[in-house]
Order: structure tokens, then C-alpha cells, then sequence
């Protein structure tokens, strides 16, 4: 295994991280409720940003196994995660030109800078089984969620450091500093995908001539892989898990905020948890990487799960400061562990040759049910007025994904893709 191309690989992580914790779950969504929705019934707010959400990932969804199989046939998976990956960048930075009352520029920026995002990680995912030996994916797998977790922490610490103590930095005030966040995701995100983009190299196989469009060929490809999927039905029945309970585990980075800012929690106090998440969660999903080795990779993602049910039961009930940064921990404890050890699991089990049009669809299995996790939170947020009832309908993809995966036999799946 070469050491320096897995540690660019999980520097990308550690680079676009930033987008996740400092945009997506813990400055945007309250620079959105507070400045960009300003004016709007505070129900409202957080409803908007639960469709914005999903529209982002609906868009994701629609074009990760398409754009998945044209990078496979023409091995231009390093070119399509550098555009996707500075879309993100270059939208990151123009959410420092959202003011008051501009929720309608929010909305486009952060789903232009979430396709962006995971549009980006369809192509870096699928890099895993060309720098990993199947016996040392989980442990990859892991150490880039790792690498995430700390780069997209000390960014965030940074953050908020500058958001609490604006005066210090020489900024006029809180909304300022946030703007400034912005902008230091972008660059963040910018510098340190440069190790992978220097040294990553694509395996190269033998060209076709083509005779269609790359569009074309892509939905050619996409529609022979739905039909080929019959042949690997344990790849096929994790997919199915995964795209249930996985839409539970963004719905809660997504709206955890929000969720907070709507019953009452503090600003401080939110952004200080979301930090919180951050640093339990980097050694704690190196500790996965570990459990997977000693009790097998399947039990240690159930075992995420199971605690993924008492959060989102906790949280129903959630009422203080003190709560949030409980469960702040118990999300650290499980996320990068349960993210980590599905990407590998999934790793596994994919036909080899095939890995950026199969991970297309692991994309499009996680991000076409992203839709309906952030959509129902708001829907139900928005029915009721309370949105407590909107955390606690999460509860189904918990229940159904781990039957399902229950029912997964791993070792299977990979004779299944020889």
C-alpha cells in the first residue's frame, strides 16, 4: 500500500470536511435562521432549509450514477472530482454575499455547494479500491473519515473562535465573522485538496472508441447496471439498507441545528456541540476501524445504528444546552464509525472494473434518500408547527435499514462481484 497516496486521498477528506461542519451543520444553518430568513415565521425557516436540502440531493442524486459511469469508461475520475470540487469551493466562498433577507440566494448557494460536496465524493469514494487492498479498506476507509473529522474540527474551532471573540480578530460583529467562515471554507477546501490532485493517478484501461456522447453512454451504462444488479443481491439489499438508515444519518447532520435553534438553544451553545462531534468523533471512528477487525465490520455498523435509534428517541425529548451536548457526543461516537464502515462494506462487494459507476449508485442510494429525510422533517415540522415530531419520524429509517442489514451476508456479496 502506498502511504503517501493514501494520505493524499485522506487529506481530500480533511479538505472539503470543512463544507460539512462549518457550512452544512453548524454556521449556515444559524446564519440562515437568523439573518438570511429574517422576516420569515421561524417554523418557516427551518422548513426552507430542510427543502433546500433536499432539492441539493435530489440533484446529487440524479446525476451521481450517471456521471459515475462516464468517469469509469473514460477514466476521468480525477477530472470530474476537481470540477465538482471547485463548484463547491467557489459557493462556499459566495455565501459571504448573503445579507439579511436573501434566504433565496442561501437556498441556491448551498445546493449549488452541496452538489458540489457529495457530487465530488461519488468520484473520491470511488479511488478507495484503486489505493486499498480489500483487506485494508475498512482501515483506510476509516482514517479518511478520521482526517475529516480533525480537519473539519480545527477549521470549525477556528470559526468559532472568531465568531465568539470577533473583536479580536478585528471584525465588526457576529454576522461579519460568519461571512469570514465562509470564505476560509472555500480556501481551506482549495489548499488542502492539492496532495490529491498531485498525486493521485488514474488506472488506466484500454479506450473504447466511442461513438456516442459521454451523456449518452452514461445512461447506456447506468440502465445495464439497474439491470445487472439482479446478479448481486446482497449488494443490492445493503444499498436498500443503506439508503434508509444513511438518510436518517445526514437528516441529523443537516437539521440538528436548526432542529436546536428551533426549540430554544442557544447559538453559543449549538456551535459549541456541533465542535463537540467533532472532536469525539476522530478517535472514536479510528476505535470503529478497529471493533470491525475484532467483532467484523457488519456488527460494528449495527451497533452504530442502535445507538443512531436512542439519539433520535433522546432528541425528541430534548429540552436544554446540556441535553444537546450530550447527544452531541453520542453522535461523535457512532457517525464516522457507522459512514465509514458502510463505504467499505459497499467497497467490498463492487464488481471490480466498475467502481466509479457502482459507487454512482451508492451515491445515488444515499442521496435520492437524503431527499426524503430533510423533506419529511420539515413536511412534518411544518404539518404540526413543532418540529420536535419532525426528529422523531426519522425513527423509520433507523428501524427498516438495520432489518435490513441484518439480512446482508458480506462474504457472499463478494464471491457474488469475483
Amino acid at each position: 500500500m502506498n502511504k503517501k497516496l493514501v494520505k493524499s486521498w485522506a487529506f481530500y477528506d480533511w479538505a472539503n470536511s470543512a463544507f460539512s461542519t462549518t457550512i452544512t451543520a453548524a454556521i449556515l444553518p444559524v446564519y440562515y435562521y437568523d439573518v438570511a430568513a429574517k422576516g420569515l415565521d421561524q417554523s418557516l425557516a427551518s422548513s426552507y432549509w430542510g427543502y433546500s436540502n433536499s432539492i441539493a440531493v435530489f440533484t446529487v442524486a440524479i446525476l451521481s450514477p450517471i456521471l459515475g459511469a462516464i468517469s469509469d469508461y473514460s477514466s476521468a475520475k480525477k477530472q470530474f472530482l476537481r470540477f465538482f470540487a471547485y463548484m463547491g469551493i467557489i459557493a462556499s466562498i459566495l455565501l459571504a454575499f448573503v445579507g439579511e433577507g436573501d434566504y433565496i440566494l442561501a437556498s441556491i448557494l448551498l445546493i449549488l455547494g452541496t452538489i458540489g460536496f457529495s457530487g465530488g465524493n461519488v468520484f473520491y469514494d470511488a479511488f478507495l479500491p484503486e489505493i486499498a487492498e480489500e483487506g485494508e479498506m475498512d482501515r483506510v476507509s476509516t482514517r479518511g473519515y478520521a482526517f475529516g473529522y480533525l480537519g473539519g474540527g480545527i477549521l470549525l474551532a477556528i470559526n468559532v473562535l472568531m465568531l465568539l471573540k470577533y473583536d479580536w480578530f478585528g471584525i465588526p460583529n457576529a454576522m461579519v465573522a460568519s461571512q469570514i467562515s465562509f470564505i476560509s471554507v472555500g480556501i481551506w477546501w482549495f489548499v488542502f485538496s492539492i496532495p490529491l490532485f498531485k498525486n493521485i493517478q488514474e488506472e488506466k484501461k484500454t479506450q473504447l472508441k466511442r461513438t456516442q456522447s459521454y451523456a449518452v453512454i452514461g445512461l447506456v451504462r447506468v440502465g445495464q447496471t439497474l439491470k445487472e444488479l439482479k446478479h448481486y443481491k446482497q449488494l443490492l439489499i445493503f444499498l436498500i439498507a443503506f439508503w434508509l438508515y444513511n438518510d436518517g444519518i445526514s437528516t441529523i447532520i443537516k437539521m440538528a441545528t436548526i432542529y436546536g435553534k428551533d426549540i430554544g438553544i442557544g447559538t453559543n451553545a449549538l456551535i459549541t456541540a456541533l465542535l463537540i462531534t467533532q472532536f469525539v468523533g476522530l478517535p472514536c471512528t479510528f476505535a470503529f476501524g478497529w471493533l470491525s477487525s475484532k467483532i467484523s465490520a457488519k456488527k460494528a455498523l449495527l451497533l452504530s445504528l442502535y445507538v443512531y435509534v436512542a439519539i433520535v428517541l433522546l432528541g425528541f425529548f430534548m429540552s436544554s444546552a446540556l441535553h444537546f451536548y450530550l447527544l452531541a457526543i453520542c453522535v461523535g461516537l457512532v457517525q464516522g464509525g457507522a459512514q465509514a464502515l458502510s463505504r467499505s462494506i459497499f467497497g467490498k462487494m463492487v464488481p471490480k472494473n466498475r467502481h466509479a459507476e457502482f459507487y454512482g449508485f451508492y451515491g445515488i442510494s444515499s442521496k435520492f434518500a437524503a431527499v426524503f429525510g430533510p423533506f419529511l422533517f420539515g413536511l412534518v415540522g411544518q404539518l404540526t408547527g413543532n418540529s420536535r415530531f419532525g426528529i422523531i419520524s426519522l425513527l423509520v429509517f433507523f428501524v427498516v435499514g438495520i432489518a435490513l442489514l441484518h439480512r446482508v451476508n458480506i462474504e457472499k456479496g463478494i464471491n457474488e462481484a469475483k
